[in-house]
């Protein structure tokens, strides 16, 4: 069973962990949302300083946590695609330096097979093949994972991700970044049938769409003009803004457009099993709904632990050591790529 170290930096968090095939041996994160926060959104150069500033304590610490000297670890990965380049590349050259200073061999990884791998760290027995449910703040999509760095995209999102209609929704209610913790709070207290909201239906299959793809971006819109109408009449008639009850409408709305999707897309491809990764993999709503949809159709639902749902190198180095032991290895020359489908991974290795 490998050993792997990683880390990763492909956003607004600094993390190192390191992995003994699926036990996690240590995991560090150093988040950067508070200084993000009073920008609204994450500012690349400004994490592209604060990764600088962290990496070398996140990596010592995570040493020191795991209590292991170097002759254990077997490789270091990190994550190299895709993400904010000047926030990549930091991760990529401490990894690629402690590679060449311990003789150890070099793994990029790609950050949504991270994401997949996640879920592995709650239930090591899981395998391919399953369907995997990915929902972040950057990318929806449903893949049918086949093994290691085999994958076909069966569904995606035609423009919002959903953890970004979050965050713009949380931005009209004045919510505050980032908006998915905050909308799902609020909506434990809302009514979820206050409003009636779109779902973002698309048609069936026509342009070369799949029939599992979605659309948030409109979904977003009528909640602006739904909040713009209620401050009106707020206004005129005084009383407070019913932000909960707009929250817990706009999730029920978000969750069962991908709930439907997921479950038909599963039973349509004969999977029996659905993981899902990505931040809002920690929605309270998603989790129960999808759950529930499951049970009724005997179909087994994995969700990663609530820590492992963010952003975290645990799950890279998960995803490393399936690579690793299958004989991949990165070159020295690899390097950082904002845009990288899942599908393209196999440039990223040699046997």
């Amino acid at each position: 069973m490998s050993t792997v170290l990683a880390i990763e930096t492909s956003c607004d968090e600094t993390a190192v962990a390191i992995v003994e095939g699926r036990q996690v041996l240590s995991s560090v994160v150093a988040s950067q949302i508070e200084v993000h926060r009073r920008y609204g959104g994450v500012v690349p150069e400004i994490a592209s300083r604060e990764h600088v500033s962290a990496i070398g304590v996140a990596i010592a610490q995570a040493l020191t946590e795991a209590h292991l000297p170097w002759s254990a670890i077997d490789a270091v990965a990190t994550t190299c695609a895709p993400g904010l380049v000047g926030a990549l590349m930091v991760g990529i050259t401490a990894a690629k330096t402690l590679a060449m200073v311990h003789s150890k061999p070099f793994l990029g990884i790609h950050h949504l097979e991270g994401h997949i791998y996640a879920s592995y760290l709650s239930d090591a027995a899981v395998n391919p093949p399953f369907l995997c449910l990915l929902v972040s703040g950057g990318h929806t999509s449903f893949v049918h994972v086949r093994g290691a760095g085999d994958y076909v995209i069966l569904g995606k999102t035609r423009d919002d991700a959903a953890g970004e209609a979050f965050d713009k929704v949380a931005r009209l209610l004045d919510l505050g970044y980032p908006g998915g913790p905050v909308i799902d709070r609020l909506a434990q207290t809302g009514n979820p049938k206050a409003f009636a909201l779109p779902e973002g239906k698309i048609s069936l299959p026509e342009g070369g769409f799949h029939p599992y793809d979605a659309s948030f971006s409109g979904l977003k819109t009528a909640v602006l003009r739904l909040t713009e109408k209620l401050k009106t009449e707020k206004n005129e008639n005084g009383g407070e803004l019913p932000v909960a009850d707009i929250a817990a409408s706009f999730q029920s709305t978000v969750v069962r457009a991908l709930v439907k999707r997921a479950i038909a897309c599963a039973q349509d491809h004969s999977l029996s099993t659905i993981v899902v990764g990505g931040g809002v993999a920690a929605n309270s709503g998603l989790r129960r709904e999808l759950q529930a949809a499951a049970a009724n159709r005997h179909l087994k639902v994995l969700f990663p632990p609530l820590k492992y749902c963010t952003d975290n190198a645990a799950m890279i180095a998960c995803a490393a050591v399936e690579h690793f032991e299958k004989g991949e290895r990165s070159p020295l020359t690899l390097g950082g790529q904002s845009k990288l489908s899942i599908t393209d991974i196999a440039q990223l290795y040699h046997n």
